[in-house]
């Protein structure tokens, strides 16, 4: 073959290609025998390149182009594929205890949904033979982390959407450098990703959008470092790097090795002094990871840098400290809700060089979607289905899932080390939820719960583990927030959010150069809390009322432990480490008793 990376070639060619790495070759040659593509493309991550992936895109109608901003581009899916698909994403293994607990009592589990390795090449033989037949499989040589990071790895993946090769190349560090590294014999996890519409079409798409909702499949090999997903050119579920590699297969890679891949934010915080600290965040997906990262501080004098807002890859050094790198190289974010009140940082990140999909568009040609302010007079609105649409409509314009893939390296807050290659030194680990008090509890650990790669039991193990490992000297503070917390009489929230969050990381800051516990702080029955008027205040706009904020009222915890007990002994049972469960006696007792 002639030019090798970057040109497209028949596939009569294919078994020529000089420039791959042995293994890439390998399984590039398997997954052409297997997909049967007309062509295959090995991409180079050029800027040329990616130009010619978006004309393309927009010939086929796949984006349009946004000439309010530069460079940016507006995507409408096929309105059966607008998430990620829960209930058809799989953890493949021998035996279904490596993936989930047994659940007691004849509960179905909640945590992972385990398929056996039959069923799997049942699935496998159902959709993959001949799903490329007509298009182009682009094979994309991607590194999780910066390229040569000792805590960075690589991935390869073969897919038939340009789509997913223009977002792959925004999320991720993408092309010749890391096949240079392949090069050099190089492990990668093997991606494998198809639309599952082979040409010629059998039925018209849905807004020029391939896919195939019907048979959608998501699964993870963690065992042999290997993902195929099928049917979906959603973002979660066809750019493996993301959730499918960074979280499902590195959480398993991370328990071989002895390290942490967590559903986590980064930021780092300067004090007025010039001190700055890293903090380590989980919380849920669409519960303000993005806004706390890129948060403009109420504080005077205070700074908040972003290293990430969505996963943390973490690993003791040789100092013992633990350190993390965020491994991704851009921004996938909800849009909804994001806008200059909420999250200016992120509206100027956006402005250039983005992918938006299913959000509204306005008519001069820009974007729009709920929390944004009205567009301006004369100028009209069109929602994510492609029609007209006004304020006051029934349906919302912009999907609620609808999103935004921008380069990380655009945020103006972006920190200093954010690409570092040894990763930033993380002095506190906060773990959030959204719990308004009368809702139906919906459990979702570390915020892990749809991102687990092995046993849930066996991870509570593993982070338990890191304690022992070696010479961890300098083990981070460990802190729980519910931002989300409401007054019971107006149903309004006990705390502004937002900026104003900028005063809990302040004491969480003071908290970790604290030489003793009970600075700033009284044990409550739940743990270290606050002591009165150790939550700066000052400017504060709202009269906070912080008694019922940091009230524990005993009805509640009482509930809530035998909550939490129900909750282990049905999703968990016999996986739960009796460390976990002398932590849970330890706290019925305190409840039960009323004492700290």
């Amino acid at each position: 073959i002639r030019g090798g990376v970057g040109a497209s070639v028949g596939v009569r060619s294919l078994a020529s290609i000089p420039s791959l790495p042995p293994a890439v070759a390998d399984f590039v040659k398997g997954a052409v025998d297997e997909c049967k593509p007309a062509n295959v493309h090995v991409v180079t991550g050029s800027a040329e390149e990616s130009a010619h992936i978006l004309a393309g895109l927009e010939k086929e109608g796949m984006v349009k182009k946004l000439p309010k901003y530069e460079n940016c581009w507006l995507a409408r899916t096929d309105p059966k594929d607008v998430a990620r698909v829960e209930s058809k994403t799989v953890i493949v293994t021998k035996n279904q205890r490596d993936t989930i607990p047994t659940p007691g009592g004849g509960a179905k589990s909640q945590l992972g949904s385990w398929m056996s390795e039959g069923d799997f090449q049942k699935a496998r033989k159902d959709r993959f033979p001949g799903c490329m037949a007509g298009r182009t499989m682009y094979v994309i040589p991607f590194s999780m982390g910066p390229v040569g990071s000792p805590l960075s790895k690589f991935g390869v993946q073969v897919t038939d959407s340009p789509y997913v090769v223009a977002s792959m190349g925004i999320m991720t560090r993408m092309g010749t450098p890391v096949m240079d590294k392949l090069s050099q014999g190089a492990e990668f996890v093997r991606c494998q990703h198809s639309l599952g519409q082979p040409l010629p079409l059998k039925a018209p798409l849905v807004n020029s959008w391939p896919c195939s909702p019907e048979k959608v499949l998501i699964s993870h090999l963690p065992d042999t470092r290997q993902i195929l997903s099928f049917g979906s050119g959603y973002g979660g579920n066809s750019l493996l790097g993301k959730k499918c590699f960074a979280l499902r297969i590195a959480s398993r890679i991370a328990k071989d090795e002895g390290w942490l891949a967590e559903h986590m934010l980064i930021l780092g915080i300067t004090n007025p002094r010039g001190v700055k600290r890293y903090v380590a965040a989980a919380f849920p997906s669409a519960c303000g990871k993005t806004n706390l990262a890129m948060m403009k501080p109420a504080l005077p004098g205070w700074t908040v840098e972003c290293v990430g807002d969505d996963i943390a890859w973490m690993k003791f050094d040789s100092q013992g400290k633990l350190r993390a790198i965020n491994p991704e190289n851009g921004f996938f974010g909800v849009a909804p809700g994001t806008s200059l009140k909420t999250n200016p940082h992120a509206m100027a990140t956006i402005a250039k060089n983005t992918v938006f999909t299913n959000v509204g568009e306005t008519s001069d040609g820009g974007v729009w979607w709920e929390g944004l302010d009205p567009p301006a007079a004369g100028v009209s609105l069109t929602d994510w289905h492609g029609k007209s649409w006004k304020a006051g409509d029934s349906a919302p314009c912009a999907h609620p899932n609808s999103r935004f893939c921008t380069p990380a390296a655009q945020c103006p807050i972006i920190d200093p080390q954010w690409e570092s290659d040894e990763g930033v030194p993380i002095d506190a680990i906060i773990f959030g939820g959204r719990r308004p008090e009368g809702k139906v509890i919906m459990h979702d650990p570390f915020a892990m719960r749809p991102f687990f790669g092995y046993n849930f039991g066996d991870y509570l193990a593993h982070w338990l583990s890191m304690e022992t490992r070696k010479a961890p000297t300098h083990l981070p503070k460990i802190f729980h927030v519910n931002w989300f917390r409401k007054d019971p009489t107006s149903g309004s929230f006990l705390w502004p959010g937002f900026g104003d969050n900028a005063r809990v990381l302040e004491w969480i800051f003071k908290r970790c150069g604290r030489e003793r516990e009970d600075e700033a702080a009284k044990k409550s029955l739940v743990g270290w809390v606050p002591q009165e008027g150790a939550i700066n205040l000052q400017g504060l706009g709202s009269k906070v009322d912080m008694g019922a904020l940091f009230d524990l009222p005993k009805a509640f915890w009482e509930k809530e432990t035998q909550e939490l007990r129900a909750y282990f002994t049905q999703q968990v049972g016999a996986d739960l480490p009796q460390q976990v469960e002398g932590e849970l006696k330890a706290l019925e007792v305190r409840v039960r008793n009323g004492e700290a």
